[in-house]
């Protein structure tokens, strides 16, 4: 339809031309821009002031306006040597508004919509409307709800703007009736099922959910029953098919898996290949007990695991090592051999963060274990970031290797922080039989963001006043000593409150040393000095 309108306006276009003869165009005026800019008009079009114009050039004015699908239409006219292009801009969405939805989230379904092109602030194309349509259903049919229906209404707003209310009708959700695996003799459904997350009903799926359909689950769902089969020596396992088949109601599902097992394998042999930088004693037992055992998918992901750990942590950021079987002809045992690329050795370049907008950048450095210029460890990097999380400054750390570009050697190490509330502020006022209180209290564990821990407390009423003051460094010394110090002061007379007849006068500083004798525990020692004054009060 688009096209057939296209090549209308095209040849009425070629038809009102012709009444005229091809002329210089002396200038442009665009008439009908609300939104869309002049400038992306001018780059658009295949003409400027100064060329000449006729009926191909207006034709292809239409196509190249009309293929930036932001107009509904476009007509070509002259006054005079002036070229006028009159224009039509589609509305542009200022709201989407969804109604009726529970089982999935509004945001889960704009997201859907985003993916065929419907937007708030977007151009709105009106031939997309039954494409948000199936969109949607689409969406709750792969969360098991058959049945649900949408209704959309479109509300013209100022401005050449328009909303978009989406009322949803989820329906009932399908629950799974029967599960069926076919092919399987060396291990029962029950086993095989019992690691699935979605199961047939029983008395207690209203409190797991777990009968109820998703397509997230089912392919979560396949994944586990491969990895169970060549877990347990089956290499050449394959499903060949899961179908999905619904009841005429729409309520009931019913999943079957057609599955291949074939043959149970051994290691008859595994060996290392490759350019393999460390001594062979670190892995040479743990490749000859491979020998004589059922095949594992899962045990040689985890070797592969090792080799790369190792490589990391000897400076080797992106080795590469794959675990390959090569069944033996007309036997049930395979072959192992693992491959070993280790790469160029690389070294740090530089060490960034991202994130920490209060909390200072030399606060972060002081805990990484990885150095700039030194070569890369896997596992010095993951410490930084363990340690960062350890301060409980940051919501999350997230850290990232990248390489530098125009080199094969250097690396740099971004640490991405959330930073969150590091502190607390609280007061009271109050006021009773013994007359008013007072109090505040301050705590802050990253004060002004230096790392460092402040904390006031004043409290005050008719018979006692206490201030204390705290102050602590972590990082006193460059090794990690930690020092604070502490200042008090209290003045209690007994005899405001009828309960002795004596006053008190206590003041007093401590100091607090702390020695790290590993990354998680450290050696304390405090010091206090006190002096507290004993004075006769006077009772009422």
């Amino acid at each position: 339809m688009k096209k057939l309108k296209l090549i209308f306006i095209s040849l009425l276009i070629s038809f009102n031309l012709a009444a005229f003869d091809e002329f210089l165009v002396s200038d442009i005026r665009i008439i009908g821009l609300q939104r869309v800019s002049t400038g992306s008009i001018f780059n658009v079009i295949p003409i400027s002031v100064g060329d000449r114009i006729d009926t191909t050039k207006s034709n292809d004015i239409v196509r190249s306006l009309f293929s930036t699908e932001q107009f509904d239409d476009i007509q070509i006219a002259k006054d005079g040597n002036t070229l006028i292009i009159n224009v039509v801009e589609r509305p542009s969405i200022s709201a989407i508004e969804i109604s009726g939805n529970k089982a999935l989230k509004t945001e889960q379904l704009l997201e859907s919509l985003d993916g065929v092109g419907i937007k708030e602030g977007e151009v709105y194309k009106r031939s997309t409307l039954e494409k948000v349509k199936s969109e949607l259903v689409r969406s709750y049919a792969s969360n098991g709800r058959y049945g649900a229906g949408v209704d959309i209404e479109e509300l013209i707003k100022p401005r050449n703007r328009i909303e978009i209310n989406i009322e949803v009708d989820e329906g009932e959700s399908a629950k799974i009736k029967k599960i069926v695996i076919i092919g399987n003799e060396t291990y029962t459904d029950d086993e095989l099922l019992d690691s699935f997350e979605l199961a047939e009903g029983s008395f207690f799926s209203f409190l797991s959910s777990n009968n109820q359909y998703s397509r997230e689950k089912l392919v979560g769902d396949i994944e586990t029953l491969e990895s169970y089969y060549r877990d347990r020596g089956f290499l050449k396992f394959s499903i060949e098919s899961s179908q999905i088949s619904l009841s005429r109601d729409k309520k009931s599902i019913f999943i079957t898996y057609n599955i291949n097992e074939g043959q149970k394998y051994t290691i008859n042999d595994a060996n290392v290949i490759g350019e393999i930088p460390f001594e062979e004693e670190i892995y040479i037992d743990i490749i000859n007990n491979l020998k004589g055992q059922t095949y594992s998918q899962a045990q040689i992901t985890g070797i592969e695991e090792f080799f790369v750990n190792v490589l990391g942590n000897r400076g080797y950021a992106f080795a590469e090592v794959s675990g390959d079987a090569e069944v033996i002809n007309d036997t049930n045992e395979v072959k192992l051999t693992f491959s070993v690329v280790p790469g160029n050795k690389t070294y740090t370049r530089k060490i960034l963060f991202t994130g920490n907008n209060i909390t200072q950048d030399h606060v972060l450095r002081r805990e990484m274990r990885q150095f700039e210029g030194a070569w890369t460890s896997d596992n010095s990097i993951e410490a930084g970031k363990v340690r960062l999380e350890r301060l409980g400054y940051f919501k999350e750390v997230n850290v990232e290797t990248v390489p530098v570009v125009g080199t094969e050697d250097q690396i740099d190490i971004i640490y991405s922080v959330e930073e969150e509330t590091t502190g607390s502020v609280g007061g009271n006022i109050g006021y009773s039989d013994f007359g008013l209180m007072l109090g505040f209290n301050l705590q802050e564990q990253n004060f002004l963001g230096s790392g460092n821990a402040v904390g006031i407390g004043i409290n005050k009423n008719i018979y006692s006043e206490m201030y204390n003051l705290s102050f602590s460094d972590p990082y006193a010394t460059k090794d990690g000593v930690s020092l604070g110090y502490n200042l008090y002061f209290r003045e209690t007379d007994y005899g405001e409150f009828n309960v002795a007849n004596y006053l008190t006068n206590s003041h007093g500083i401590g100091a607090q040393f702390g020695y790290p004798t590993s990354d998680i525990t450290r050696l304390g020692f405090n010091i206090t000095y006190d002096k507290t004054d004993i004075d006769i009060g006077t009772l009422p």
